[in-house]
């Protein structure tokens, strides 16, 4: 891949580019190695409270000027906190590129993190935490993550609760930051019309003189608790059903045969899910399967929406596709369009500037060097019927399944033979 090249300053901060000569734009992020696993149980929320700050103002910004730097050369600035890592990225034309790299060197090197800000931001993000327990789709899988790994970092929601977030305070805010935000523990990627060295210099002019700090700790191993979790809440009109087993981390070798199998199960509008419980029955409008992938662990959830009175038949359908997936090969014509659908929404994804850095950052912190698209269409081709059904029935284990359900029940209730496959 001689477009992607990579550069590790004596620091430890790793730069990595890939030059796209037939685009204009080039997208910028910086990558902090530190997510809501890295949070002790008092300090959960953080992370995600840390990246709202730092766009409260700068040494050298305030908060009005640090949106106007993107505004006045067309960029389009983020930032997201997920379980594992933080960004700040920021997508220019090529010419812009110095100017939009010194505001988000800006963010993560000079914050001012005022006590009247982290106050004002502390209400914000209460708010954001109301505005997801008034989502049912989403405070579903919330309840259900809180429940799988309970007492595990990963459990822990990434906004915080509203007691830990009330709790943080400029003290608090700066060890953590001092911590974190350090070279060791950063990923800095480019993607578009770029010159690798001129990126690395700009990043040495910012960061060269940074002492490395530590890598952050992963901790332990999540351990699942497979409970079955009913949560009464009268006034939505759908019941939300999520359902989970354990799966396999970002390094595991059979993890293309489960892609294969989230695909064919519930993965896509042709998916067995999809077609048995919506198409084919109408009972549901939201019917799906997802996979989640860290360091060490992750896990596969089914979500469907329905009506309280048809929990039970849909909680037995998604059973019975379990039971398909571990028990009936699939026939070769639906594996290779599963093959087919995972290839093409693979490559589908990456052909925008902002994607390719997002991919060039995740590989290298995940596997420490990059897979090529052509290895990963290897990959997902020498996957076999077998591998599917041997995937399966390392996953679907019945004794594993945590389900959590949310809405108006009535009275209704799951037991752990309900969930036998």
């Amino acid at each position: 891949m001689p477009a992607i090249q990579k550069t590790v300053l004596p620091n430890g901060l790793t730069v990595i580019t890939e030059k796209m000569p037939t685009v204009r734009s080039v997208s910028m992020g910086i990558w902090i190695r530190a997510g809501s696993r890295h949070e002790t149980e008092m300090e959960n929320g953080i992370t995600h409270f840390l990246e709202h700050m730092v766009f409260k103002g700068t040494k050298n910004r305030t908060a009005e000027e640090i949106a106007r730097s993107a505004d006045a050369i067309g960029g389009h600035m983020d930032a997201f906190t997920a379980k594992e890592c933080t960004n700040f990225s920021m997508k220019v034309l090529d010419e812009h590129v110095p100017r939009g790299f010194d505001v988000l060197t800006d963010l993560v090197k000079n914050p001012l993190l005022r006590p009247e800000d982290i106050r004002r931001e502390s209400q914000v993000v209460q708010e954001e935490i109301k505005m997801v327990e008034d989502t049912p789709d989403d405070l579903v899988h919330e309840i259900f993550t809180q429940s799988y790994w309970r007492g595990h970092a990963l459990g822990r929601p990434i906004l915080g609760t509203r007691q830990t977030v009330r709790s943080f305070d400029r003290r608090l805010l700066l060890d953590y930051f001092h911590r974190h935000y350090t070279p060791r523990n950063m990923v800095i990627s480019a993607a578009g019309r770029l010159r690798h060295q001129r990126i690395v210099d700009l990043v040495e002019k910012q960061f060269a003189k940074a002492r490395p700090g530590k890598r952050s700790f992963e901790g332990p191993v999540p351990v699942p608790h497979p409970v079955i979790r009913c949560r009464h809440k009268k006034n939505l009109e759908q019941v939300h059903i999520c359902l989970g087993t354990p799966a396999y981390s970002h390094l595991h070798e059979m993890r293309f045969a489960s892609y294969i199998m989230n695909t064919v199960m519930g993965g896509g509008m042709s998916s067995h899910l999809f077609q048995n419980i919506r198409e084919q029955r109408g009972l549901a409008y939201a019917v799906f399967s997802a996979l989640s992938s860290f360091q060490d662990a992750g896990y596969l959830t089914i979500y469907a929406g329905t009506a309280r009175e048809n929990v039970r038949q849909v909680v037995q359908l998604i059973v019975e596709e379990l039971h398909r997936m571990k028990t009936q090969p699939l026939p070769e014509d639906e594996l290779q369009r599963a093959k087919d659908y995972l290839k093409g929404s693979t490559l589908l994804g990456l052909e925008s500037t902002t994607s390719r850095m997002s991919n060039l950052a995740r590989q290298e912190m995940y596997f420490g060097q990059q897979m090529s698209m052509d290895e990963v269409a290897r990959r997902v081709d020498a996957v076999t019927a077998q591998d599917v059904l041997k995937v399966a029935g390392e996953l679907l284990n019945p004794s594993r399944i945590g389900l959590t359900i949310l809405g108006p029940l009535n009275g209704a209730r799951i037991s752990r033979p309900d969930l036998k496959c």
